[in-house]
């Protein structure tokens, strides 16, 4: 008799990265597979597998400052808003950290970064069966209407899975001015806490932060706290940080339904909602740490030996790396006058961008719609549209403020994002024969 041939098997659902968004949906599957037991739906679970290029979990570990605390309140978690009783919640880890009785007498409704990314870590430790680390997704195609291969890259060998449905969820890259480019003593606050450790005992005497955004405020101020020796100097093109607007009746941008409020718009009312809600999230920083900077600055004038110098309205026009430094020219806007400032290291708060799905779709991004922008056409759940014919599923977690809004792609909305894929995953699962 012939060999028979084996087969490769048919995931389910393949996430590519897996970070908060697809850590969530690793959730939101496993606890739809728990609901069609109970209700006595086969109980079959989805196959799912997370392809993670990283060794281990991690979340901006460069950033881990501590004392820094999250920007979204604590009940924003990977699952609260969807299902309150799942044992996933931050409450439910509290609870098995034993500091749940702490954290309330703490009476705070953010905590800390260094907690909440404990938080993540323990939540990923639960599905460390269905994720593959190391493992780089670096191509998708088409296979048939029903499903796309996957190529994966581990330990410098290539291997293809084949899915139903692939979700995107790759995260977001750091951003620095044209021209800069990352070095020795160049960095982007995404790497801080990596670089610092690469330099056990070391004694700069200034130091450089550019940006004006939450994440170059915490630079200034740890910068400024941990090298009492040195001159921090912050340098952005505004008169001074501005403050998040975090009040109750700006935050409804983060609610579920102003998603399906934004996704419903003309594109002239998405640019307008867009702009209006940039203050929730873009360049700017919590009140706060914006008062601790200043009262740090003006108690050192008093002094008479300021450590922390604001050098607002200006702007960088050029950096170079130099034995034993790097040397910035900062050109001071309302004058038009330069001054060369040398210091140990210049650290970048420019932001990161959304990475393009386009990058990893590979031979499927030809079956996929694009709108006159060249982005990908979004439907309401998540799903790349694609043209007649495929099957297959592409979804995003990330890359859809386009369509979906400010918030569609934050924290904030991860618990509810993840559950509309899971449901829209299910519901498309269904043969055409039964949905008929």
């Amino acid at each position: 008799m012939p060999e028979e041939r084996m087969q490769t098997p048919v995931h389910d659902v393949v996430g590519i990265g897996f970070g908060p968004s697809n850590l969530a949906l690793a959730v939101a599957l496993d606890e739809a597979d728990r609901v069609a037991g109970k209700d006595g739906g086969g109980g079959a679970s989805a196959d799912a597998v997370f392809f993670e290029k990283q060794p281990e979990f991690g979340w901006h570990r460069g950033m881990l400052i501590d004392g820094a605390t999250m920007q979204v309140h604590f009940l924003k978690d990977l699952v609260t808003l969807r299902n309150p009783a799942s044992p996933y919640s931050f409450l439910a880890y509290l609870h098995a950290r034993g500091r749940l009785v702490d954290f309330v007498n703490h009476k705070t409704m953010f905590p800390t970064r260094v907690e909440f990314h404990d938080y993540l870590e323990w939540t990923a430790a639960a599905f460390a069966d269905r994720v593959r680390y190391r493992s780089e997704v670096v191509a998708m195609r088409p296979h048939d209407d029903e499903t796309l291969e996957v190529v994966v890259r581990r330990d410098d060998e290539l291997e293809t899975h084949l899915t139903r449905n692939a979700v995107i969820g790759a995260g977001l890259e750091p951003v620095l001015p044209e021209g800069v480019r990352q070095g020795e003593r160049i960095w982007h606050t995404e790497d801080l806490l990596t670089r610092l450790a690469e330099r056990p005992g070391w004694t700069p005497k200034r130091l450089v932060v550019v940006g004006a955004g939450q994440s170059a405020a915490e630079a200034v101020e740890y910068l400024h706290r941990t090298f009492a020796g040195a001159e921090v100097c912050a340098v952005f093109a505004r008169y001074g940080y501005s403050p998040a607007d975090d009040s109750s009746f700006a935050n409804r941008i983060f609610d579920p339904e102003a998603v399906d409020h934004y996704y419903d718009a003309p594109d002239d009312v998405k640019r307008m909602l867009f702009d209006y809600s940039r203050n929730t999230n873009y360049s700017v920083v919590d009140l706060d740490l914006i008062d601790e900077l200043y009262r740090r600055s003006y108690a050192e004038k008093v002094a008479g030996a300021e450590r922390l110098r604001i050098l607002n309205v200006s702007r960088i026009v050029d950096v170079r790396e130099e034995p034993g430094g790097v040397r910035a020219r900062v050109r001071f806007m309302p004058t038009g006058d330069v001054r060369d400032v040398d210091a140990d290291a210049i650290v970048y708060a420019t932001g990161y961008r959304e990475r393009d799905p386009f990058d990893l779709l590979g031979e499927a991004a030809p079956l996929c719609q694009t709108g006159p922008d060249g982005r990908p056409v979004m439907e309401r759940d998540y799903r790349v549209a694609t043209q007649p014919g495929p099957r297959w599923g592409v979804y995003l977690q990330g890359a859809t403020e386009h369509s979906h809004g400010i918030a569609s792609s934050l924290l904030s909305m991860t618990a509810v994002r993840t559950g509309e894929i899971v449901r829209s995953i299910a519901r498309r699962s269904v043969p055409v024969a039964q949905e008929a």
